[in-house]
Parts: C-alpha cells; structure tokens; sequence
C-alpha cells in the first residue's frame, strides 16, 4: 500500500494523505483581501487531491509584508478568509495560514514603511538597510503573530504555519550573520533562538494546546558564517518542546548562492536536510524542494527520510498530480520544470504568477474547466513545436479534430533545443507531455511532411481541413558579417542538438540565453561526470580541490561576446545569477560591449564600445548565437487565401516558450 497515499496526521489534524502543498507567493490579492482568483485557485489544487494546502505567505502586519499578499491583520479579512477555507474544504483537502514578517527583506518602496531586522545589517536581497528593533517593537511583533493566528482560528482555518526560514525575520534573529545583538535576542545561538520561541509560545498560549502548528524552518541557510543542519536541528528540538506539531524543512535563504529551485538541481537534492532534523526530532517532518513526481515522493517515505512531502510549484503545474499518482497515472502529470519563468521570475517583476507548462495556472476563474465547442471543425496545424502541440491538445479537449504537419522527423521543436545544455533536461519531459496528451486525445502527427501553400490549400479544398493554424516555429539568423575561410562558423543551435562538433579554441558570437546555454554545454567537455566523480570521492582517490578542479575545468577554451551591455540579459532573474555563476566557475571568458567586425583566419575581430579599441580574439570555430527569425512564408502566403487561418508561437513572433504556451493555449479554447 503506498504511504503517500495514505490517511496521516499532523497533532489532532487529521489528513487523508501526505502530500502538502507549501506555501508559494502568488501576488493575487488586492489590498490583503481574498478574492475569486485566489479561491479558484486552491480550489482546483484541493480537487486534485491533496491532504493539505498552506497559503503562504500571509501579512502579520505592514511593515514586513509583501505585493499581493492575503492579510491577516484585521478581522474585517474574515469573511473572505472564510470563504477560501470553505472552498478548500468542499475539495477535501485541509488548509492552513503562513505567518509571514520579512524583516529585512520586505521593501520600504512596496510598504511604505522602514524595514526592521534585529540589527541594522543591510540585506542583499533589497539593498536596504532596515531599523534595528527595539525590544518594544519586538514584543509588538510577536503580539502582531499572535493576532494573525487568532484571526486565522476564528476564519477556521485548520491551524498556522510560522516562517522561520529563508531569511525572514525569524531566520535574522537566528542567524550570526544578521543577529549581532548584545541584549538577550542576541549572542549564542540559545540566545538567538529566543525571539522565534518567544513567537511560538505566545501563539501556542493564545490559539490553545490542541489548535496545529507548523513552523517552516530552514534546513541550512547556505549562507557563508550562518547556521547549518546542526543549527537548525538544535532550533527544531526547542520548537517541538514549545508545543510545534510538525516541521516544514525548506532549502537555504534567498540571497544564498548555493541554487534551491532551479532546473540544475537535482530532484529531492534537499531531503537530506529533512533527514537531519527528523532525526533529532519526534514530531512529524515535512521534506521539500525539487521533488516533482509521486514515485520520488513514496521513495522519500519509503526510506523513512521524512513523515510528509511538500510540493509547491509541482500542483502549480498540475494540480490534478495527487490524484494522477494516485490512480497509476504518473505519465499523464504535466510536468514542473524548475523553469521559474512563470512563477519566481513573475514575482521578482512584481507580477502575478503564472506558469510555463499550465496556461491555466491563476486563471482558473476565468472559465472553470474546458468546455466542449459547439463547433467542432477539423483543424490543421503546421508544426509539432511547443506552441503547435499545446493548441492541438486544448483544441482537442474543444471537441476539435486535429491533424498535425511536422517537417522533421520528431515532435518538440525548439525544446530540445532548450533541454540540450546539462542539467536543462527537464524541458524534454514537458515536450514527452505534451506529445503524450495528443497522441491519447486523437490527435494525428504525422512527422517529414513539408507543408507547401499548394498542399495546405489542397487539402482545404478537398474537405480535410476547416482551420488552419501555423506554428512552423522559427530560425536562427545569419549575421551580415565579413567571413573569411578558415575558421569554422557554426549555429548554435547546430551545436546545441549535437549536429555540429566545435573545436578547442572556440568564441560564441551572442551572450543571450543560447549564447550562454552553448558556452555551458561546451564548458562540460572533458570535466568529471558524476559517476566518476562518486567513484573518486568513496575511494578518496583526489582531494576536494582537485576534485573541484576536474569537475570545472574541460578540455575547451570559450569566449563569449555579447554587444551589449550585460551576459544573459534574457534569461528570468532567478536563474540568470547561477548560470552566470557557473560560466565563473568553468572558466568562460565573457566580453560584453564588443562588436564583431569580421571572422578571419586568426579569429575573431572585435571592437570594444568602451574606448574603440580592436582586437582580434583567436578561435578555431566560432559558433553563432545572435537571435532568430520568424519561419512564417507560409502564413504570409496563406492568409488572403483562407478564411480561416491563424499563427501561433515563434511563426509570430520569436519569444520565451511561456509566451507561446499562453498564446497557443488562447487560440485553442477559442
């Protein structure tokens, strides 16, 4: 019998499985309040069969929240609360509060307000240096918890979650790097500890003894001079004889440079972290971070690493995922990627959260589950890409009978393109979706046909097709540069998907997105893979550093030249920082605000716009990453010619693939 599946409990909570969904900042609120959007939201996710759902964050008070935030600040927040609470219930999932105060990381320009912090220690996530608390305002914060969880109580809400992790509020008062206070919150780590238990113990007092409670703690802040597992091991064991019920164990702090969600960490890389802590504890531990799927989750339990699972941006993605696993229908789950273009990036813009692979993510109030057409056509599309195959299943899900063109001889299009460099495979299980939802909705691929205006119009007129929609996708540019023989001049997307070998000298021309994922890719020729390296470490074959050495340093020489100013200004923000951190550390020579005047012999001349000067940079192949174009000749010549015709995805317009998603999936439930 599967465990994850399972009836569990959390104090006298009782769930009927082990699946959490974690809090995640979505930014639906307006003015604190609940609404539709965030309703029809969790509503959807508790359908879908999860145990239990944490709304997180949720404001104590002004001064340490953030934009779009629901507010538990005043009792006038009830009613709607209420309502959330209701929905979710309705769905047989139960539903608790996150007790948020950022501390310094909330920003005076979205509050209005200072921020504060234990000590006045600027943080590297704002730039801003907060107030440091008197014990005054310390005692007013904790009274501003207290209230939160009352309200929370009245609103009926199954029990709260305090955050003690990430670097908030709690997590500054914990942390040496950020606590240097000389009064009793200050000091030792029992010292430091004081102002978190102070929190819990009053919450504890004011809510009842029965009445759940969690606290997010962070497993290991990752942040240089701070707390570790052991740190934090020592904190969960006073939380729990403070009367704590469970423990929610996250990854490090935000402004840590050790990556916790993005697409090159490895599924469940963090459940170690739960481990630790559950071994020093008695309560229930809740793991999370980067664990996608059903299967991996029971491993989880199996192993007895953990008492529960925490999944967030999975049940964004898909939140019929609990009740796919549950029936043995994990190969139909849309897949979470680790993207974070919709989710984590959307936040950082200030804006609300969506999702590459779920269009539907944040909308569902809009229109509730796809309908059927009331008129069904026989629809082609012209291209198996990303945007091609989304149209085509929710198209289908319309009641549409769709056929699909593909000229090459697999589906995807520019996702493998996307998934080539290492640690970005992910991209390749939602093209495996996408291809799995059309083939068992009906739709036709039919691969190595070249579509022609001629065929196309053909076939309309023969009655075979009543629609036609085009999603060819595009192609790299060609740049007008002055090539001499000598030098091999490559595409990257040639190089990316394996069609083209580079040589040991080479100088990449374009430092977006492809220019960056091609320099990686080429960074990893020669270096240690990770059986080897396992291998090297058990037998204490190498040093660390030596082992470090080889893992970093490959068999290629890259530059890469951008002319603009910045590396990889494309990519989303929450990602951007670590690429550029592993292009450091492989060694890759990055110029940006040089020109490219000519490829000859010798290389690569380039011009530098800071003081003009030129110089020519050696290669043996130069490898092109300079944009692309639209593919969109068919469109052009179809579109005075059929009445009904349309053009989807890059054919368009060249963008990310969260946009043609979107685009494709608002064509198709037309």
């Amino acid at each position: 019998m599967s465990i994850l599946f399972s009836p569990a409990q959390i104090g006298k909570l009782e769930l009927r499985n082990h699946l959490v969904m974690t809090p995640m900042h979505l930014g639906y609120s307006l003015n604190g309040e609940v609404n539709d959007q965030l309703i029809e939201f969790y509503r959807a996710r508790a359908r879908g069969g999860v145990g239990l759902i944490i709304i997180g964050g949720c404001g104590i008070d002004r001064i340490g929240n953030a934009f779009g935030m629901i507010q538990l600040d005043d009792e006038r927040y009830i009613p709607g609360l209420r309502q959330l609470v209701d929905a979710v219930h309705a769905g047989g999932a139960k539903i608790v509060p996150q007790l948020y105060q950022a501390g310094r990381y909330a920003h005076p320009a979205l509050t209005g307000k200072p921020s504060v912090a234990p000590s006045p220690i600027a943080s590297k996530l704002t730039g801003q240096t907060p107030e440091e608390l008197t014990e005054e305002k310390i005692q007013e914060i904790i009274a501003s918890f207290v209230k939160a969880a009352i309200i929370a109580q009245k609103a009926e809400f199954d029990g709260v979650e305090i955050i003690a992790s990430a670097g908030y509020l709690i997590s500054q008062f914990l942390s040496p790097v950020t606590n240097q206070r000389k009064d009793r919150y200050g000091g030792d780590l029992e010292a430091r500890m004081t102002f978190g238990l102070e929190v819990v113990e009053a919450v504890r007092k004011a809510v009842g003894p029965d009445y759940p409670m969690i606290v997010r703690v962070a497993g290991n802040d990752f942040v240089p001079g701070s707390n570790t597992n052991s740190e934090s091991r020592a904190f969960c064991q006073a939380l729990e004889k403070a009367g704590v019920n469970a423990l929610n164990v996250t990854g490090g702090w935000h402004e840590t440079q050790v990556p916790q969600l993005t697409m090159n960490v490895p599924p469940g890389t963090y459940t170690y972290l739960a481990y630790g802590i559950k071994q020093a504890v008695s309560i229930p531990v809740i793991a999370c971070n980067r664990i996608n799927s059903p299967e991996l989750a029971e491993s989880i339990l199996e192993e007895g690493l953990a008492d529960f699972v925490g999944m967030a941006r999975p049940l964004l993605a898909d939140p019929d995922l609990p009740n796919k696993g549950k029936s043995g229908q994990s190969d139909r789950i849309r897949p979470c990627i680790g993207c974070n273009q919709g989710c984590l990036d959307n936040i950082f813009r200030l804006k609300p959260v969506s999702c590459l692979v779920n269009a539907e993510a944040g909308r569902e109030f809009e229109h509730g589950p796809i309908g059927q057409s009331v008129d069904r056509q026989q629809i082609l599309v012209v291209g198996a890409g990303c945007a091609g195959m989304e149209f085509a299943r929710v198209a289908s899900l319309r009641g549409h009978k769709v056929t699909i063109w593909e000229e090459s001889g697999e589906a995807g299009g520019q996702l493998a393109l996307a998934a080539a460099p290492p640690e970005r495979q992910d991209f390749l299980y939602f093209r495996n979706y996408l291809v799995n939802a059309c083939r068992e909705l009906g739709v036709t691929i039919h691969y190595n046909i070249k579509a022609t205006p001629e065929t196309i119009l053909s076939a309309v007129q023969n009655g075979e097709f009543e629609r036609v929609v085009i999603a060819t996708g595009a192609r790299p540019i060609t740049p007008s540069i002055k090539i001499t023989e000598g030098v091999k001049v490559l595409q990257a997307w040639d190089v990316l998907l394996g069609r083209e070998k580079t040589g040991r000298n080479v100088v990449i021309v374009g430092g977006g997105a492809v220019g960056v994922d091609t320099a990686l890719l080429l960074a990893k020729a020669g270096t240690l893979n990770s059986d080897t390296l396992r291998f090297l470490m058990e037998q204490q074959a190498e040093t660390d550093q030596e082992l470090h050495q080889l893992l970093t340093r490959g068999t290629k020489k890259i530059t890469v030249l951008e002319m603009a100013k910045g590396i990889g200004r494309d990519i989303g923000a929450s990602t951007r920082w670590s690429m550029l951190a592993d292009l450091k550390r492989h060694k890759v020579n990055c110029l940006d605000k040089h020109t490219v005047l000519e490829i000859h012999p010798d290389g690569v001349l380039v011009e530098c716009s800071n003081d003009n000067t030129q110089k020519v940079i050696p290669a043996d192949t130069v490898v092109l990453a300079i944009g692309s174009r639209s593919e969109n000749e068919l469109y052009n010549a179809l579109q005075d010619k059929l009445e009904k015709i349309s053009i989807i995805g890059d054919a368009a317009k060249p963008r990310k693939v969260l946009d043609a998603i979107h685009e494709a999936y608002s064509e198709g439930i037309k």
